[in-house]
């Protein structure tokens, strides 16, 4: 029966910690992208409404605030999970492997928020664009600030 090395189970582990890391990181870096943008910090509350079955406008902030956080916190270690995917599919670490993973999970952020949560909105469709357009924006700039601290902390593991 062969051992794994224990460094290897370890590092898969730091891995993810550094995940968590980076997104605590990645999600203030967002809130000052946020700040900024005419709908940026609609999000959230769309959110917070879907969860309540209410208005945006009528959901309450603190919810939106801890959905806000508990994603863009957990959203790390699902990078490094994608991470790992794609290093495994691509023989290991790369810019190519680290690069796909962005480019899957910016789909995924975007996707999964214009296709599943912003249809469930209560908002006017005039709106919408704006909206979908803003959390691009963030969630570009939260990839931004993940990405290389995910890349650099798995090299140092």
């Amino acid at each position: 029966m062969e051992s794994v090395p224990l460094v290897t189970t370890l590092t898969v582990s730091l891995r993810f910690v550094i995940g968590v890391a980076a997104g605590v990181a990645a999600t203030l870096a967002m809130d000052l992208v946020m700040a900024r943008l005419t709908e940026g910090e609609t999000p959230p509350l769309v959110a917070a409404g879907v969860l309540t079955d209410s208005a945006p406008q009528h959901a309450p902030e603190r919810l939106a605030s801890v959905v806000h956080y508990v994603a863009g916190w957990l959203t790390g270690p699902l990078f490094v999970w994608v991470l790992l995917t794609s290093e495994g599919l691509l023989g290991g670490q790369s810019l190519l492997a680290t690069g796909l993973a962005a480019a899957v999970l910016y789909a995924l952020m975007v996707g999964f928020f214009v296709f599943v949560v912003l249809p469930r909105s209560r908002l006017p469709s005039v709106r919408l664009a704006a909206i979908r357009r803003d959390w691009a924006i963030s969630a570009a700039a939260y990839l931004l600030v993940l990405v290389p601290l995910v890349a650099v902390g798995s090299r140092l593991v």
